[in-house]
């Protein structure tokens, strides 16, 4: 790690990261490279090595910045709402992820060659902000559904949190996926993040 204040790590690191996130609005993960990443900050892609030293590094990084922001918005909704019913919970968790494309785009890749190919410091950090997730979603279940019994909430987080790993492929189709299913005779009907999410919850908590 290269000599330099907390808060100018924490900058470089950012930027990077904010690199990362610009070009996969536009290329796929494996398009991407450490070089192009340079390309987008002002670093070369040896400086980059001082913070990361692989792509899959980086966007764990990404991914761990969108479930902390994901946390945040969770919060604010429980600190601005005392009392929602099954339906209105419904609706702002699903708006929520509706707000967090980035979150569910990524999540749809392969964790398992991402998280492998991380250094297990780099692992931690993500997996506490995961971690903070789960707490923080079973956190709106006691406030809002305090009569639900503790194994039905345990029951609603090993279904959802599965289910946010699908949400993007089945929201998300390219023209070309379209015309494949055409020609396979698969009928798709469009459905938005929002649709997905809040008929699953709703669902769930009746």
């Amino acid at each position: 790690m290269p000599k330099g204040s907390p808060e100018l790590t924490n900058a470089r690191k950012q930027e990077i990261i904010n690199a990362c996130e610009k070009l996969y609005k536009t290329k796929s993960f494996k398009e991407i490279t450490l070089k192009e990443i340079s390309t987008e900050t002002s670093m070369t892609r040896t400086s980059i090595y001082n913070y990361f030293q692989t792509k899959e590094e980086i966007f764990l990084a990404l991914l761990q910045r969108e479930y902390e922001l994901w946390n945040a918005e969770l919060n604010e909704i429980m600190s601005e709402f005392s009392e929602l019913t099954s339906e209105e919970f419904s609706d702002k968790l699903a708006n929520s992820l509706e707000n967090r494309k980035q979150l569910l785009k990524i999540m749809s890749m392969n964790h398992y060659d991402m998280e492998s190919n991380s250094r297990p410091e780099r692992l931690a950090e993500f997996k506490v902000a995961y971690g903070n997730s789960l707490r923080t979603v079973m956190n709106c279940l006691e406030k809002y559904f305090p009569e639900m019994p503790n194994q039905e909430k345990q029951n609603f987080l090993y279904a959802f949190f599965p289910f946010m790993f699908g949400i993007y492929p089945y929201t998300f189709v390219t023209e070309k996926q379209r015309k494949a299913m055409e020609s396979a005779g698969v009928d798709y009907a469009f459905i938005s993040v929002y649709e997905i999410t809040f008929n699953f919850i709703r669902k769930f908590l009746k």
